[in-house]
């Protein structure tokens, strides 16, 4: 892997040498270097009426497909396999089969787990961008280093044919409401990574009728935004979609609608729409051998990893109890995992309150080797600024060892413990007191 590490390590982002190992941004580098999808994202929060991910055929290459769904720790161990089984394997990759970043707990740990045992691998990331602004932070701190958003209109008209709903939080939105939410984070989440060194790449899906007209608009307006690469991906009609009697786009429309993108962004013409479950070089397609090394994985035990953020903090007024709000705490009570079960680390001291949003991310910050705060309250401000650090945000009562214990093992805290009112925050202004 010395090739991958003089790159990695290469200070001179504007040279671009990462693209030289990844073979979706650069056509020279699918017959050499492979990539690895790693299933860990199930949920989504867009639905798209030209997407079905409820089958699977090892004969289908089409994103939101993959055989099995792995947990980070298994997701880990079936890269292990891979990389002593092949030597050319550069790009770590999360593209569902769900959005990556509708699942953030588990794609977050994906990537740390990755980073940490693997330095010299490149990380990568497939989002249709509804939640790209909330962890562009985090995605850079990780150093990851390429990124494709599916970006498919920039009007909410046009989106509100493209989209059944917007699932924003607890909110589900459909129509123009949805879509044009969509399109505004997805211009955000491309500002927020503005000038980070991650490479991105847009995809747009040619959908006859409905955006064949736009998407020269929206090459343009992302390469505005920061965008290297183009990608126009031909719709894949599916049997049982709202799209399933459209048309798959002639090659005639395909070289068209290309040629007029391309005077806005260089292109990606060789995508093989890959699975979510991808593995090895772009033209493998899918192999018996990957196929049962995922499912090999995801039989085992849930692997027992080394951590970046091992411990868990706890907003607790005596020691015993979960029983104080995230604003309110003083200090927080910070757990480690041991073989036995777990110890008290150290009590923490919070930052003194005030200062907004700022605030919250000295907390995240000083919290940074935690995976989760237990807390008896919260407001939608901070968690937010939380878990867009990386940091799960869990409320709950109770005793302090009944919670550690199953979080430590991944596990769902008892029923018992869940929240049984609304926490503040409806109209808070997040003015730094803990209330926001």
């Amino acid at each position: 892997m010395k090739n991958l590490a003089v790159i990695r390590r290469n200070p001179d982002r504007t040279t671009r040498p990462e693209v030289a190992c990844h073979p979706c941004f650069d056509p020279k580098a699918r017959a050499r270097w492979a990539r690895v999808h790693l299933p860990v994202a199930p949920a989504c929060n867009v639905s798209c009426n030209f997407c079905d991910r409820r089958f699977d055929c090892t004969n289908e290459s089409r994103p939101g497909v993959a055989s099995v769904v792995l947990s980070a720790g298994q997701a880990l161990a079936y890269l292990d396999g891979l990389v002593q089984r092949r030597h050319d394997v550069a790009v770590v990759g999360i593209a569902g089969p769900g959005d990556p970043l509708a699942n953030p707990d588990a794609t977050l740990e994906t990537l740390r787990l990755v980073r940490s045992h693997y330095p010299d691998l490149l990380l990568c990331l497939a989002t249709n961008g509804l939640a790209l602004a909330e962890h562009a932070a985090e995605l850079e701190r990780l150093h990851l280093s390429h990124l494709t958003v599916t970006i498919n209109t920039l009007d909410p008209a046009t989106g509100a044919h493209i989209y059944a709903w917007v699932c924003d939080g607890r909110r589900v939105l459909r129509g123009e409401e949805g879509a044009g939410l969509l399109v505004q984070r997805q211009m955000a989440g491309l500002e927020a990574l503005r000038g980070t060194g991650i490479l991105i790449k847009v995809n747009s899906i040619l959908i006859p009728g409905i955006n064949d007209e736009q998407i020269p608009d929206i090459a343009a307006e992302v390469k505005r935004r920061g965008a290297h690469l183009f990608n126009c991906v031909p719709l894949i009609p599916a049997a049982r979609t709202a799209f399933a009697s459209l048309p798959e786009p002639d090659p005639a429309m395909v070289a068209r609608v290309r040629a007029a993108a391309a005077a806005h962004l260089p292109l990606m013409e060789h995508c093989s729409r890959c699975r979510a479950d991808a593995c090895g070089l772009l033209n493998e397609g899918t192999t018996e051998v990957s196929i049962s090394a995922l499912r090999a994985a995801a039989n085992l035990p849930d692997p027992v990893v080394p951590s970046a953020r091992p411990n868990i903090a706890v907003a607790t007024r005596e020691g015993l109890l979960i029983n104080d709000h995230l604003g309110e705490a003083e200090s927080f009570a910070v757990f480690a995992p041991e073989a036995t079960g777990f110890r008290l680390v150290e009590n923490r001291p919070a930052p003194p309150p005030g200062g907004g949003s700022e605030r919250w991310r000295d907390l995240a910050a000083g919290l940074a080797d935690c995976r989760a705060v237990l807390v008896a309250g919260v407001g939608p401000i901070p968690r937010r600024t939380l878990e867009s650090s990386g940091l799960r945000v869990v409320e709950a009562e109770g005793l302090i060892e009944d919670a550690l214990e199953p979080l430590f093992r991944d596990a769902p805290l008892p029923a018992s413990m869940a929240r049984r009112f609304e926490g503040c925050g409806n109209g808070c202004g997040g003015t730094g007191q803990g209330c926001g």
